[in-house]
This record gives C-alpha cells, sequence and structure tokens, in this order.
C-alpha cells in the first residue's frame, strides 16, 4: 500500500513541521516573490524520521516526485553535459543540496561554487561536500570571474523568481561562463503551460503564494542567451508542484 504509507510519512512530515512553526514549501527560494524556505532542522529530522535521505524525502514525501531529481540528471548526463568532465561547477540556490549531491556523481569537479541565501543549508552543503559557499548579494555573481566556470546550473530556482531577477541572473550566468560551457537551468515555459496545466495550477497549486511560480517565454531566453554568445542545445520537461517545468541546456560558444 504504498499510496497509503506516502500518505501517512507526509501527514506525519506536515505535523513535523508545524511544531517547529513551519509549513511545507516546495524548494528554496532564493530572493523570489515565495518568502519562504525549505527549514533546515525539521526537514533533515523528518528525512531521518522517514527512513529517507535528504534528497528523496524532498522529491518523494515534499513534492510528491518520486526520483525526479535524479531522473533530470540522468537526462542530462544523456544530453554530455557531464561527458567533458566539468572541473567548476557553480550552482545558484542549491537549497539542501539534492541537485547537487547528483551532479557529483556524475563529474569530479575541483571546484563546486554555490550562491544560496539560505544560511543553514548553504553551511551543509559546506561541510558535506566541501564546497564552496559564495556571499549572495542581490542577483549578482560578482565574486565568480568572468569566463572561469564549465558548468553553470540553477533547478527549480527561476520558478520562483521575479521576471527581472530571473533575467539578471542569466547574464551573469553568461558572464562566468567559458567559452564551450554549459548553462542548465529549468524555467516555466509556455511548453509547461497548456489548457490542463494551467487549470491545475489555478486550482491546487502555488503553495499558497501567488507569485509562484512564475513563467517565463521560451522564446525570450533563447533569444537572449544567442546575445550572449550561447546555443541551446536542448530542452526537455521535468516534473514540478501539479504540472511541469522545462529544462533548457546551453553551450557558451568558442
Amino acid at each position: 500500500m504504498p499510496g497509503k504509507a506516502t500518505s501517512v510519512m507526509k501527514s506525519g512530515a506536515k505535523r513535523l513541521l508545524a511544531r517547529t512553526g513551519f509549513d511545507i514549501v516546495r524548494s528554496t527560494r532564493p530572493r523570489g516573490g515565495v518568502d519562504d524556505f525549505i527549514p533546515f532542522e525539521a526537514t533533515m529530522r523528518a528525512a531521518r524520521a522517514a527512513g529517507l535521505s535528504v534528497g528523496d524525502y524532498i522529491d518523494e514525501v515534499m513534492n510528491g516526485t518520486p526520483g525526479a531529481t535524479r531522473s533530470t540528471i540522468e537526462e542530462l548526463g544523456a544530453l554530455g553535459v557531464f561527458a567533458a568532465d566539468p572541473r567548476t561547477v557553480l550552482e545558484i540556490g542549491p537549497g539542501s543540496g539534492r541537485y547537487l549531491e547528483q551532479t557529483l556523481k556524475e563529474c569530479s569537479p575541483s571546484r563546486y561554487e554555490i550562491y544560496e541565501t539560505a544560511a543553514p543549508w548553504a553551511d551543509y552543503l559546506v561541510e558535506t561536500f566541501g564546497v564552496v559557499a559564495r556571499p549572495v548579494a542581490g542577483w549578482s555573481l560578482a565574486p565568480t570571474p568572468d569566463a572561469s566556470v564549465d558548468l553553470v546550473q540553477a533547478h527549480k530556482v527561476f520558478n520562483t523568481l521575479t521576471f527581472l531577477g530571473t533575467s539578471r541572473y542569466f547574464f551573469e550566468m553568461a558572464r562566468v561562463t567559458r567559452p564551450g560551457g554549459r548553462i542548465v537551468f529549468d524555467v516555466m515555459t509556455e511548453s509547461c503551460l497548456d489548457p490542463a496545466a494551467v487549470r491545475a495550477w489555478a486550482t491546487r497549486g502555488g503553495d499558497g503564494h501567488d507569485s509562484y511560480p512564475a513563467a517565463v517565454p521560451r522564446r525570450m531566453c533563447v533569444d537572449l542567451f544567442a546575445t550572449l554568445d550561447c546555443d541551446l542545445e536542448a530542452g526537455f520537461l521535468a516534473p514540478m508542484g501539479v504540472a511541469s517545468t522545462e529544462v533548457l541546456v546551453f553551450r557558451k560558444r568558442d
């Protein structure tokens, strides 16, 4: 009875988090219209109580999308994103580190930089994975030099930000990526917004926050990155909330 077990775990997790004064939200939300983020201590306790890793707990119990993180990383691997063995990786808003952990199973960078606004999670990631936490200031990646990163990624981040915040990050991502490097991120594009998906979000989504999720035109992304010497290599849909988000893979021209 896996469905019943999952329901019981989710109900128990919500009660545990409620006792700490938090509610469940879907993802870490750096500087977006959504003010909440996944509470560190309560989530760690709930994951241990469920007998799951933090990443699996968030996918299976909090988000109701078992295996979503791993399937996204596997798809990126099939597209050759890790084949070049990136030596430097930068991730915006890694939150709990579930994509970070799966990325490190695919490649062995000598340096992995993160920009994370939730200090407890950032400290946890530094201690657990040996990554370098950069100071977050506005929408800037200023501490990272130009053309110094092989792979820049952001997962389940831009769905929570304002249009201007997302756009400013786009310019910064292109700036820090070296020629031949890749930029990976997901946004909720028109590919994710058929009438059924819009109805699902309108009636069942949003976690009580009208600013989440935020939609971004696919054509805008492609055209903007083209002006920044980055070409779209691939795109695919990944589960998010009650519907989906689109993962886009760009390569910076040599």
